[in-house]
């Protein structure tokens, strides 16, 4: 079964997500202001403030969020998911830099091409591995000229297809269940997962038992303000208002648009970093093929959407 949106996106609609890209374009950025602070205790804190802020707000609104049992457990699962991609997320950002795990990212929409019609239960659509196959020329070519930096570069393409498992999921609960309440159960599946996956790996290798103090808890005033960020405006905002526009977007056309997360990012992580941040040209190209595939898709879609629609043109069926 197809997911059904509610009703066309309108400027708005599209200008909003791409405000919300141009955030989460920000977190890798983030990720690396909060160093020493370990991947997964950052995620830890992340996913604790977020489900502590979103119960405020849910109080605030007095709304309900009881759900059947087996809902509560999925939606808590989904969340797993969640902590997984971010604790790889910010792995990839720390093992090569900001704009390569942003890159990296960008395969969302190859993995969502290849996945959401197994989950979904409908036919593959030319147009959309077309597109991710244009976003695989454009990481090919980063991967040429990066090639150094390739571990963080897996890291960030593990990352995206988990990005795109639970955003498939979410497509179909969007249309059941409100999204605070979504984004709740899943900060506490997120939560749970992530201080557990903690838990193991100090446990599971030795060496990890001798972190200092900085290594796992904030120790500055400036790091409880990134993180503060993060939470509440990376997570509990964005998220929310991105399970709320899956009403009107098809998980694909979310993840494309997420494509624009690099070009983003790159521009923000130069601006913070300056230098550091500085790639060579085959990134930059590589960027623009994939910013190639996110302008193509909208004018692809809306175009073959009009052909469906005036059955007497050559070629139509």
């Amino acid at each position: 079964m197809t997911q059904q949106v509610s009703s066309k996106p309108a400027l708005s609609d599209y200008l909003h997500l791409h405000f919300l890209v141009v955030i989460w374009g920000f977190t890798a950025i983030l990720g690396l202001l909060l160093e020493p602070l370990e991947a997964p205790a950052l995620v830890v804190y992340r996913t604790l403030l977020s489900a502590l802020g979103l119960g405020v707000v849910l109080y605030i609104r007095r709304q309900s969020v009881q759900l059947r049992a087996s809902v509560q457990w999925r939606l808590i699962g989904t969340g797993a998911l969640m902590a997984l991609h971010w604790i790889a997320f910010f792995g990839a950002a720390r093992l090569a830099n900001a704009s390569v795990c942003l890159a990296g990212m960008a395969t969302g929409s190859l993995w969502t091409s290849l996945l959401e019609p197994l989950f979904l239960r409908r036919r593959i659509r030319a147009v959309e591995v077309l597109l991710g196959g244009i976003v695989m020329a454009g990481l090919y070519v980063i991967f040429r000229f990066e090639f150094d930096r390739m571990a963080g570069l897996l890291m960030a393409i593990f990352s995206a297809m988990l990005a795109a498992v639970f955003t498939i999921i979410n497509s179909r609960f969007t249309q059941r269940y409100n999204a605070l309440t979504i984004s709740f159960y899943e900060m506490i599946g997120a939560f749970g997962t992530s201080l557990l996956f903690l838990l193991l790996y100090l446990g599971v290798n030795p060496e990890n038992r001798v972190w200092t103090a900085d290594r796992l808890v904030p120790e500055s005033a400036t790091q409880w303000l990134w993180l503060a960020v993060l939470a509440f405006v990376c997570t509990v905002y964005a998220y929310t208002a991105a399970v709320q526009l899956m009403r009107k977007f098809t998980a694909y056309a979310v993840n494309l648009t997420v494509n624009l997360e690099p070009v983003y990012g790159i521009v923000l992580a130069f601006l913070v970093f300056g230098e550091r941040e500085r790639m060579t040209a085959g990134f930059y190209i590589g960027t623009l093929v994939i910013l190639g595939a996110v302008l193509l898709y909208p004018w692809l879609t809306t175009n073959l959407t009009k052909r469906k629609k005036v059955p007497v043109l050559p070629g139509t069926e």
